[in-house]
């Protein structure tokens, strides 16, 4: 018998193929631009809306006030693309702030050096953000509860155990270490705010390590399927610990960098911050669900909040009082459109 005949794609199928592609394409660099596509247009409002939005001044306070939970996301964006989440990082840099105030005061009573002490308490801070993470990461991975759980328990213990050590009120800073330390929040370099430059050093390392490493590559993999991860021999446990103590890192860099601010630390301290930064990443892009996600999204997401607050500020369209309730409205906004998104 004759071969069967096997008749060859056509080239309308090609074509379908093609544009399919390459449709696909342009809605995947759709999305990608959405937030900074937002950004750009609450920036020409603002600037509509108040004259002073568009000077100097104001765009190095927005970057400033942005640095510390532009800090924060970076950290969460590992976690939620890992399929985690952490609702406790405001209480958790409250109490970090208030037990750094605490040792340097002590410590400033046997040593000399200001300089030395404020020094010795930026490292505990970053320190004790560090085991905080890491005592997340065991008790998700090795006690096997689910990190909702794990974190809501722990916003509340945090927070608790800094108002038992204010006694209710507030932890202050001796005033010779106010005045070594104000520089690092105060203080600035090449006319650009420290904590803006520490910022965006923190955000290259996280692109870096999230786009260029394999550990960058075993977060999203874990996130996009736990299971299969497992099976391509990805030691999940211990990438999803090291995830946890890398946002208890961030979380201790931002609150350091938050001390100075104030000199102080109260039960009100970091009040809310969970939810700025979770907003900060999903309305960056990050899929709520876990497995896709970036930090310069992240970074977009958390000036775009900033400018929002900014504005409110400066325009008075809703009352001040308000800016929580539009940072959950953009949440549930964007988790919405996530439906199904992986």
């Amino acid at each position: 018998m004759p071969p069967e005949h096997t008749e060859a794609p056509s080239a309308t199928g090609f074509a379908a193929e093609r544009l399919a592609s390459r449709s696909l394409s342009w809605r995947q660099s759709l999305h990608g631009m959405g937030p900074l596509a937002g950004l750009v247009l609450l920036c020409i409002a603002g600037v509509l809306l108040n004259e002073n939005f568009a000077t100097l001044d104001n765009a190095m306070n927005v970057l400033t006030r942005t640095a510390f939970i532009g800090i924060i996301a970076v950290g969460m964006c590992f976690v939620i693309i890992s399929g985690g989440i952490d609702l406790s990082v405001g209480s958790m840099a409250a109490l970090i702030a208030g037990s750094t105030i605490l040792m340097m005061n002590a410590v400033a009573a046997t040593v000399a050096s200001a300089v030395l002490v404020v020094a010795l308490g930026m490292a505990f801070a970053v320190l004790l953000g560090a085991m905080f993470g890491l005592a997340h990461g065991l008790l998700i991975t090795k006690g096997r509860i689910e990190p909702f759980i794990v974190t809501l328990g722990t916003l509340g213990i945090f927070r608790a155990y800094l108002t038992y050590f204010s006694n209710g009120g507030a932890i202050t800073l001796d005033s010779n270490l106010s005045t070594v330390y104000s520089p690092v929040y105060y203080g600035s370099l090449a006319g650009i705010p420290i904590p803006v430059w520490v910022f965006i050093v923190v955000a290259m390392l996280g692109a870096l390590i999230l786009n260029r490493t394999a550990y960058g590559r075993y977060v999203q993999a874990i996130g996009s399927n736990e299971q299969v991860a497992r099976y391509a021999a990805v030691e999940v446990d211990r990438v999803k610990i090291i995830t946890y103590v890398l946002l208890g890192v961030c979380v201790g860099i931002a609150t350091l960098l938050y001390v100075p601010r104030l000199g102080s630390a109260s039960p009100t301290t970091g009040l809310l911050w969970e939810l700025e930064a979770i907003a900060a990443v999903i309305v960056g892009g990050t899929a709520l669900k876990g497995g896709a996600g970036g930090i310069t999204g992240t970074v977009i997401g958390a000036v775009l909040l900033s400018v929002i607050s900014n504005i409110l500020n400066l325009t008075s369209i809703i009352s001040v009082y308000l800016n929580a309730a539009v940072q959950g409205f953009v949440i549930i906004a964007v988790a919405f459109f996530q439906r199904g998104r992986r």
